[in-house]
């Protein structure tokens, strides 16, 4: 079972996440979007978005720097555990904070404006929860492995860190993750499951960059009424046949 979770399940949604976006490019280039619905309502989405993305961005960095650094190199740069552990508490719960508050702004625009959840789709919903699952999930992590420990912290840099930097390495160390705390691994699996859904959801739009705008040429706008001089403008509706 530890084998079957820690290693074949994540390389298989990682094969996934691979192949179903380089399909989705491939077959579905014009499905490669946000499906945007500012249209239909903005005054929610101008509250709600700015909170999510700039949460998920603090959550993205929070783990990038946990999971891929490892405690020898912030030792190296005098960073002691003390420093390392309040950071990484008040920053992560700041940014779990502004993630679940837009998520939950968003899903309820999505829910009480008629012709957003109109443009909803299935997948759409399932996204929405798997995502708030995963994110609920790691601010327990964060707030019960550190506010409210009972029998010893658990240190996720010498057990979940090292496994997630093997698991990359193709060397996967399964042993660490399964004595991991339960918080831990159930986010881990919820991890998961979002990354094998990713390429069939709106989520695609994260790796798109309008880069193309640095180097296209201005628009130029310009009439192209040729008529001559006197002429008049024409009558609206239609011309009566044989006239």
């Amino acid at each position: 079972m530890s084998t079957f979770l820690w290693v074949i399940v994540p390389y298989l949604c990682l094969a996934v996440f691979v192949v179903g976006h380089l399909w989705r490019y491939r077959y579905d280039k014009f499905g490669w979007t946000t499906r945007s619905s500012q249209l239909y309502e903005d005054r929610l989405l101008r509250l709600g978005s700015p909170l999510f993305h700039f949460g998920m961005l603090g959550v993205v960095g929070g783990h990038v720097i946990g999971l891929l650094v490892p405690r020898s190199w912030t030792e190296a740069v005098g960073i002691d555990d003390h420093l390392y552990h309040l950071v990484a508490v008040v920053g992560g719960i700041a940014a779990g904070v502004l993630a679940l508050a837009g998520l939950a702004i968003l899903i309820y625009r999505r829910r009480t404006v008629g012709p957003v959840f109109s443009a909803t789709t299935p997948m759409d919903k399932v996204m929405y929860a798997v995502l708030g699952v995963v994110i609920a999930l790691g601010m327990w992590n964060t707030v019960a492995g550190s506010v409210f420990t009972i029998g010893g912290e658990y240190n996720y840099r010498e057990g979940v860190s090292v496994w997630y930097r093997s698991f990359l390495a193709f060397n996967p160390s399964p042993d660490l993750m399964a004595d991991a705390p339960l918080g831990f691994q159930l986010h881990a699996l919820a991890a998961f499951a979002l990354f094998a859904l990713w390429p069939f959801t709106r989520l695609v739009h994260v790796f798109s960059a309008p880069v193309g705008y640095l180097t296209r040429p201005y628009i130029v706008y310009r009439s192209r009424d040729a008529r001559p001089l006197g002429s008049a403008d024409p009558r609206r509706g239609w011309e009566r046949v044989g006239q």
